[in-house]
């Protein structure tokens, strides 16, 4: 057996079971962000990565191709490929990965189909299979055990149940096949309620309300990221656990769609959630720093504090390997990621501080420590506050 380190599907011979593509690296796509610590604040912000459960409560830990136009091709191979090493040195415990979501177009020119769906499904957990350092949670225990043996967890999720169309047994089928969060609606409505991107904000369907029932007796976490608000509201009024917001921000600091209403926050945190930061290129902007960057969502990160306490907040800051900034402009028509009618801003080419999985939680860490935030509260936000949500909604 070779001792090199495993890169996604090894197990595969290239350019014979699958195509070859450049993929973007997994370290130095960008320069290093200058944070300026001090060696004892570098000190301690190693320390508490080290000794606490750190968790992404949303990313996509895969490598996109070197040029993202080639990405619609990479996807229908059915195959995103684990960034395997970059995950290995990022100090994260556990990483709710959302998976293609509204790339995934293996069979069509559309996302959200089933059968793509489980393919994406099936075919990360066979390339996690064939390696040892990446494993796939779906329980608490699972969590603690990646913890104590310095592995890094993915909990599989989706951004949106578009998939299971008006068939509420998918739910199950899902959850058995390892899925352990998913979103109620991405930016166009489906069956369940209204996404972000409607005019007339029609809030959870009927068939929703039963959706949100089967989640929670399945234990399911639900995401309200890229839904409505008035859906947002009406999950976290139907469900009987905590319910989360993956990665957003708020709208009282940048005026978009896409960032939620202090009414949403509140629910959020009502129902015992937890909301998480985004990073993603051009939506946690801050008139105090329009420029996107690590202080933009800092700005956000303080704003929620202040509003539904820091038991409430964590991050998730929605990146991946390879530009991002480009990405969104390749499949600008299926994510609607932009800001239509928001603050005028300048655009940036990465988001610094906050541009790939494996500096994220390290930059973030050394910025709470910076900042005055005590070992208890960068704890809390670094992973404790969602294993405590979790407990209130997983099996």
């Amino acid at each position: 057996m070779s001792t090199d380190p495993y890169l996604s599907y090894g197990y595969l011979t290239a350019g014979v079971d699958l195509p070859i593509f450049e993929l973007a690296p997994e370290f130095g796509r960008v320069p290093p962000y200058a944070s300026g610590l001090s060696p004892a604040d570098q000190s301690r912000a190693t320390r508490l990565l080290r000794d606490n459960i750190v968790i992404s409560l949303h990313d996509h830990p895969v490598r996109f191709p070197n040029d993202m136009h080639q990405t619609p091709e990479y996807n229908r191979t059915g195959r995103q490929h684990t960034a395997f090493a970059g995950l290995k040195t990022s100090g994260m415990t556990v990483v709710f990965d959302n998976m293609m979501d509204g790339t995934a177009c293996v069979t069509g020119n559309a996302p959200w189909r089933w059968l793509d769906i489980i393919t994406d499904l099936g075919m990360r957990q066979a390339d996690i299979a064939h390696q040892s350092d990446v494993i796939v949670i779906r329980t608490l225990a699972d969590i603690d055990y990646a913890h104590r043996t310095g592995k890094v967890g993915l909990v599989f999720g989706l951004e949106a149940a578009t998939p299971i169309e008006n068939e509420i047994d998918r739910l199950d089928v899902l959850y058995g096949l390892g899925l352990r969060q998913i979103g109620i609606a991405y930016s166009d409505a489906n069956s369940l309620g209204s996404g972000l991107n409607e005019i007339t904000d029609g809030g959870l369907t009927s068939f929703g309300g039963r959706a949100v029932a089967r989640m929670n007796q399945l234990g399911l976490a639900i995401d309200i990221s890229h839904s409505s608000d008035q859906t947002g509201v009406d999950v976290c009024a139907a469900s009987e656990h905590p319910v989360f917001m993956t990665h957003a921000g708020a709208r009282a600091l940048w005026d978009t769609p896409r960032m939620k209403t202090d009414r949403v926050l509140r629910a959020v945190a009502e129902t015992g959630g937890v909301i998480g930061m985004s990073a993603a290129p051009h939506t946690t902007l801050s008139h105090a720093h329009p420029r996107h960057n690590i202080l933009s969502v800092m700005d956000h990160f303080l704003y929620c504090v202040d509003l539904v306490g820091i038991d409430h907040v964590a991050f998730g800051p929605d990146t991946l390997f390879g530009d991002h900034v480009e990405l969104h402009n390749v499949f600008g028509h299926l994510l609607k990621v932009g800001t239509p009618g928001g603050p005028p801003f300048e655009k940036v080419e990465y988001v610094d501080g906050l541009e790939n999985p494996t500096e994220n939680f390290q930059n973030i860490c050394g910025w709470l420590v910076q900042h005055g935030f005590s070992d208890i509260e960068i704890s809390a936000v670094l992973g404790g506050n969602i294993i405590r949500a979790l407990e209130g909604i997983w099996v």
